[in-house]
């Protein structure tokens, strides 16, 4: 469909992105080990600074740390760019996103201030470890949960706005029942947050009843919470065992629209149509 689009590589860059952008090749996975590598580091240096008495100690070289990574990052986001059938597609693609947004914290530290610790969110780029051991299963799982929980949102939904109806009926009968005992039910909102806390089972402590029959009703919601959230989890499950699928997965990227999750047997790509690289 936009083969047309497409711009022609030079040998050098075809090679360059086959190991970049493939990782079912030796050159491919090595390179994106020692990327995934690159980004743990990088990640651990991020955490030990937010530890004041290692960021006082060694604040001078976490920061050169932090700025050699970044370049590093930066770099291999440009030559990803320089090596791509359609550069355009690769930046606004799912990775493509995350790598640009891996290194724009410690550019807007650098200029704005205040964005430091945004680096953290380096840690989104380890879903590579997906395609770099072929975890192959784990991705068409995945894609049956989103296509499970797709198709489940009606009835979730109508799930949740029943939860919600119960969860402002629980609040108002425990106000009636306890706003005369200053057990801290001074008002019906609060009285509905208690009822979300203990329907979900959480259970902070704060508010709690102090009658008889205030206690006997909160036992009875946190009896209720155990079978409110198995609920969902049940739709979703039958919804999965419905669509699941036996097909392969493959973990080649389409030069096209930089998609990936075709089959193992695809010439096409069944996102935009275009014919895959063999």
């Amino acid at each position: 469909m936009d083969n047309n689009n497409r711009r022609s590589l030079t040998p050098f860059q075809r090679k360059w992105h086959d190991i970049i952008f493939e990782a079912n090749t030796p050159a491919g996975k090595l390179f994106d080990v020692i990327l995934l590598v690159l980004i743990l580091l990088s990640v651990i240096v991020i955490m030990m600074e937010s530890v004041a008495s290692l960021g006082t100690r060694f604040g001078i070289w976490f920061r050169v740390l932090e700025w050699l990574f970044t370049i590093v990052f930066t770099l291999e986001f440009i030559f990803r760019i320089y090596c791509s059938y359609r550069p355009r597609a690769y930046i606004f693609s799912f990775y493509g996103l995350i790598d640009l947004l891996c290194i724009l914290p410690m550019y807007l530290e650098f200029i704005f201030g205040g964005a430091h610790f945004l680096l953290i969110i380096r840690v989104l780029r380890l879903l590579r470890v997906l395609r770099i051991f072929k975890l192959v299963q784990f991705i068409n799982e995945s894609q049956q949960l989103v296509l499970a929980m797709k198709n489940s949102r009606r009835k979730i939904g109508v799930f949740f706005f029943f939860i919600i109806l119960l969860t402002i009926v629980l609040g108002s009968l425990m106000y009636v029942i306890e706003s005369a005992h200053n057990s801290g039910f001074t008002s019906i909102p609060i009285s509905v947050y208690w009822a979300v806390v203990t329907l979900t089972t959480v259970g902070y402590g704060d508010i709690a009843p102090v009658t008889p029959l205030g206690q006997a009703f909160s036992a009875m919601i946190m009896i209720m919470g155990y079978a409110i959230i198995a609920v969902p989890t049940g739709i979703v499950t039958v919804e999965m065992n419905r669509i699941r699928s036996k097909n392969e997965v493959s973990m080649q990227v389409c030069p096209n629209c930089m998609r990936e999750g075709h089959d193992i047997d695809a010439v096409y790509c069944k996102y935009c149509g275009s014919k895959m690289e063999k």
